[in-house]
């Protein structure tokens, strides 16, 4: 099986940035177990609805062969996201006491990732049919 390098370039430049991103929202709030962990949420319900509308965009209107998909989804949003530094702010929080915080933290991550990636497919979808 050959390695497309293009695909493997696109995927690093998206995570590229999507680290970039991430690690500067990261900078304006200082991680606190007692705290809600304002900049992992949003960039992972963010990271979520680009991610849906990238991911319902791209593969309903352009070749599966296109870079953009790697670059986007892969790179853009993988890098962006952020769900191993979530479950270690899971653990702080469960280590410190707060395991309502925890549980709601959890919870909501997962259900707002959920909404977002359902609210973008569908904004996508209702575009594309008025059009």
């Amino acid at each position: 099986m050959a390695t497309d390098r293009r695909e493997l370039a696109a995927v690093f430049a998206g995570g590229a940035v999507g680290t970039l991103a991430r690690a500067g929202l990261e900078e304006l709030a200082a991680g606190d177990p007692a705290s809600w962990p304002w900049p992992t949420f949003t960039v992972n319900i963010v990271g979520a609805f680009l991610l849906g509308l990238f991911v319902t965009r791209l593969l309903e209107r352009l070749p599966v062969s296109s870079y953009r998909r790697p670059f986007l989804g892969t790179g853009v949003c993988g890098g962006l996201t952020t769900f191993s530094t979530m479950q270690v702010e899971t653990i702080k929080m469960l280590e410190h006491g707060h395991y309502g915080l925890a549980l709601s933290y959890t919870a909501a991550s997962v259900a707002a990732g959920l909404v977002a990636v359902y609210l973008a497919t569908a904004l996508v979808r209702r575009v594309r049919t008025r059009r």
